[in-house]
């Protein structure tokens, strides 16, 4: 099976994702853009407004819990391995609860949620198994696992690894992990899962506003979101 490493053409110093998101932390919300996740989560079909209780996996500095928010979800537990990414959440109030902790291994109550949701993690894991079955493991009855990933294409084609400027100015990666599509769906129904929607972005002119030295990759997709509730 291909692994990132086969097409990495930046070749950057590697961190881990603790260190590479506490490094990221402060300048996070000035390199990410809306249209990589939350434009993405505005297009799917997701009755939100029937969530009672979400459980954000991979919270960092709280985008995806305001964005939660804003559809009028008001119990969101959130965590996330780095404290860095954590003080920004805590800041921004979206969150009922936050705790440090592997997406993993969440320690979040079994059982509990209508809505598990996690954007632009699973490249940092090696295996998608365990969360596809650590978001089993929370849901409720009728509960939809909501997931914004890399498009595997775009990681494949760029070669570009999750990655952010240190503050003396050096480039540097964040572990990044390549899943195909075929890994995905193979760990969700594993774990009981089944794939009622998928959604892909592309870059377009609103991307390439912001990064006009990408037009060579105009209608590549970037970033896919995959919508999944329990199997029968």
């Amino acid at each position: 099976m291909p692994t990132f490493a086969d097409f990495d053409r930046r070749n950057y110093r590697t961190v881990d994702a603790v260190t590479g998101y506490d490094g990221w932390a402060a300048t996070y919300e000035q390199t990410v853009m809306d249209e990589m996740d939350l434009a993405l989560l505005d297009r799917l079909g997701v009755p939100w407004d029937r969530v009672g209780r979400a459980a954000d996996l991979g919270c960092g500095t709280g985008r995806t819990g305001s964005w939660l928010r804003g559809k009028g979800i008001t119990e969101i537990d959130g965590v996330d391995s780095s404290s860095g990414m954590l003080t920004l959440a805590q800041g921004r109030g979206a969150h009922t609860t936050l705790a440090q902790a592997d997406v993993r291994e969440s320690g979040l109550t079994g059982g509990a949620y209508d809505l598990v949701i996690s954007s632009l993690v699973d490249e940092h894991l090696p295996d998608l198994r365990p969360f596809y079955a650590e978001a089993r493991r929370l849901a409720a009855p009728g509960a939809t696992f909501v997931l914004v990933s890399y498009h595997p294409q775009f990681m494949m084609v760029t070669g570009m690894p999750t990655h952010y400027t240190a503050g003396s100015g050096e480039p540097l990666a964040i572990t990044t992990n390549l899943h195909l599509f075929s890994d995905h769906v193979t760990a969700g129904v594993a774990a009981g899962w089944r794939l009622t929607e998928m959604r892909e972005a592309l870059v377009d002119d609103a991307w390439l506003a912001a990064k006009p030295k990408w037009a060579e990759l105009r209608g590549h997709p970037f970033t896919m979101a995959q919508v999944w509730t329990l199997a029968d």
